[in-house]
């Protein structure tokens, strides 16, 4: 009983703590947006995270850029934006992490589905901007983010060496490069030299 009531504690200290760090909406929307050029900023849609944990939509925008906000949970500071586009592949990888796929299985699952054309991906390259930081660089008052890092990765399923011109692996720092070619994840990477 006593191992039963310590497990109860640390379950329910993890849900507090876990809510507790749920920054407000603005806040979050503020940080996400980060990610997206200055022009779609003001009216991206923003996905992140309400006072229960729970992932919604903070706020819908009027264009065709959606952002996700900072997980919480994950150390660090993630956000990213896209294209309206790429949002069929992005929310049911969500929806099949948030039912306890693994990665490998995820990522069978959405490759059976793009196959046979139930999950529906770009034609055309489309963008995915993801900027990072650190903790420790990170105001959760303001939502402002200092010395971030930015990724460009424009995904198109299948895209390969020869269709491209790309090389598949980079041969100096900010080089454009196609990782995981010929596959149905298949996107170019390119990510600034540091300064």
């Amino acid at each position: 009983m006593k191992n039963l009531t310590f497990v109860f504690l640390a379950m329910f200290s993890l849900s507090v703590f876990s809510q507790n760090n749920i920054l407000p909406a603005e806040v979050q929307i503020k940080t996400a947006v980060l990610a997206a050029p200055k022009m779609f900023r003001d009216s991206s849609t923003v996905l992140g995270y309400n006072s229960s944990g729970k992932f919604v939509t903070l706020r819908k925008g009027t264009n065709h850029m959606i952002c996700l906000a900072d997980d919480p949970n994950k150390e660090g500071i993630s956000i990213s934006c896209y294209g309206e586009d790429l949002e069929p592949f992005m929310s049911r990888g969500r929806q099949l992490i948030a039912e306890g796929k693994s990665e490998i299985e995820k990522r069978e699952t959405r490759k059976i589905e793009i196959d046979n054309g139930s999950l529906k991906m770009p034609s055309e390259p489309s963008m995915l901007y993801v900027v990072t930081g650190d903790e420790k660089d990170y105001n959760p008052e303001t939502g402002d983010l200092e010395n971030s890092r930015i990724r460009y990765v424009l995904y198109k399923a299948y895209m390969t060496s020869e269709s491209t011109g790309l090389a598949t692996t980079p041969e100096v720092p900010g080089m454009p490069w196609l990782m995981e070619a010929g596959t149905h994840r298949s996107h170019i990477m390119i990510t600034p030299a540091k300064n």
